[in-house]
């Protein structure tokens, strides 16, 4: 199982429920890595997204404790054990959990692969994902180019489990 977050550098990932910073170059590669396989998130986040509708072309996942949530085009789960049972529909390595903290929390001992933009920045967060340098167990095995969005230094770190 995969998971793919944009971290700054004391991997904060939001604030007030929005993305800490929105890089077009981040925003293609999380499309082209996604597109046609399935993406795990809380309410929260699907709420986040123009409308609050699931991303097109993929198999939206949305877990979350309102019995009565409904969200058209997402499966729906309700709790941890849910989610892992419907995860057994699908292979491993077409599953990315997306968001948000908690969800990435719960979620990140059933990761192998995590896809992280890191970007050279400290912003106001309010949300953060688990330090991967500080875990042992998760190694960089492959580290993009630094690249530049304006004034926002950023790039590709891919971490696996060993």
């Amino acid at each position: 199982m995969n998971l793919i977050v944009n971290a700054d550098q004391n991997w904060g990932i939001g604030k007030n429920n929005e993305l800490l910073v929105h890089i077009p170059n981040d925003m293609k590669m999380f499309r082209q890595t996604t597109i046609g396989k399935v993406v795990v998130m809380g309410r929260k986040t699907l709420e986040s997204f123009p409308n609050g509708m699931p991303l097109p072309k993929r198999t939206n996942i949305v877990l979350t404790k309102d019995e009565n949530y409904k969200a058209k085009e997402a499966v729906i789960v309700h709790s941890k054990e849910d989610l892992l049972e419907e995860l057994k529909k699908y292979p491993d390595e077409d599953i990315f959990v997306i968001g948000g903290e908690s969800i990435y929390r719960m979620m990140l001992p059933y990761c192998n692969t995590a896809h992280v933009t890191r970007t050279d920045y400290v912003y106001d967060a309010d949300t953060y994902f688990p330090n991967l340098d500080e875990m042992e167990e998760w190694h960089i095995t492959e580290e993009s180019e630094e690249e530049t969005y304006f004034d926002i230094e950023y790039r590709f770190v891919k971490y696996e489990k060993v």
